[in-house]
This record gives structure tokens, C-alpha cells and sequence, in this order.
């Protein structure tokens, strides 16, 4: 079993909320390592983003999650009481999730035809990164 350490991506986002499409980041990483079964974790070590796998076709889709989100959780309650104001990032991030495991097969990512990798930012702009890890097997 090949030991493969972790790749980190930086992303630099331009919006308060947004979701950046990394698939083809990740699966560069992973068809660098030649490794052709295993698993692929993407993880970012941020509070306020996340890491989700939804449709990537329609950019429509990224709008409407963006859009229901801030819906569900409000940027302007008053009642919130971290003192960073940064409390709606922090609740969508929860949601979300720091990370997701996508199978390699064949040498490449196992995602169905609609499928892509976003991070999820919650309290952009900012600079941030991601960790991919491959374990073969």
C-alpha cells in the first residue's frame, strides 16, 4: 500500500457565500498519484466552509443552494452571539461538513454524470484551503 501525503489546494474566493467547483483540482491530484482503486477524502480546515458534491452542469444549481442556505439561515438575526458576526458561517458549515470521501475506480473519481466537488464558502472573501489524501486500496 502506497503512502501518499496530503495535497493542499489554496482557493481564493470573491463573495461572502459561494461555491467553488474543485473537481478537476482533485482529480488532477488523484490521477497524479497512479493510484487506480482506492479513496479520496477532501477536507478544509475552515469553521465557515464546507465541502459538498452536487450538480455541476447548471450553474443555476450553485445559485439556488446559495440562495435556499441563506434563506434557512438568516445573515442579519440579532439574536446571534459570537462576537466575529460570523455565526451564519459558521451554522452552514455544520450543515455542509468539513469534508467528503469519493471512491477511486479505474484511476479516476467515482462521481456520476451530473456530479462535481464544491467548497463551500460561508464568510468570504478569503483565501482558504483544501487537503486531499488518497488511500489506496
Amino acid at each position: 500500500m502506497a503512502i501518499i501525503q496530503p495535497t493542499k489546494v489554496e482557493i481564493r474566493t470573491k463573495h461572502h457565500n459561494e461555491m467553488v467547483e474543485i473537481t478537476e483540482a482533485v482529480r488532477r491530484t488523484v490521477i497524479g498519484t497512479k493510484i487506480r482503486e482506492g479513496i479520496c477524502t477532501v477536507f478544509v480546515p475552515h469553521t465557515t466552509a464546507g465541502i459538498t458534491i452536487n450538480e455541476n452542469v447548471d450553474p443555476d444549481v450553485k445559485h439556488d443552494m446559495i440562495m435556499g442556505f441563506s434563506e434557512m439561515v438568516s445573515e442579519t438575526n440579532r439574536r446571534y452571539r459570537h462576537a466575529e458576526g460570523n455565526s451564519p458561517g459558521h451554522i452552514k458549515s455544520t450543515i455542509f461538513g468539513q469534508s467528503e470521501n469519493i471512491i477511486i475506480s479505474k484511476g479516476d473519481l467515482l462521481l456520476g454524470t451530473w456530479q462535481g466537488i464544491f467548497f463551500c464558502e460561508w464568510d468570504g472573501p478569503r483565501k482558504r484551503n483544501i487537503y486531499i489524501k488518497i488511500l489506496e486500496g
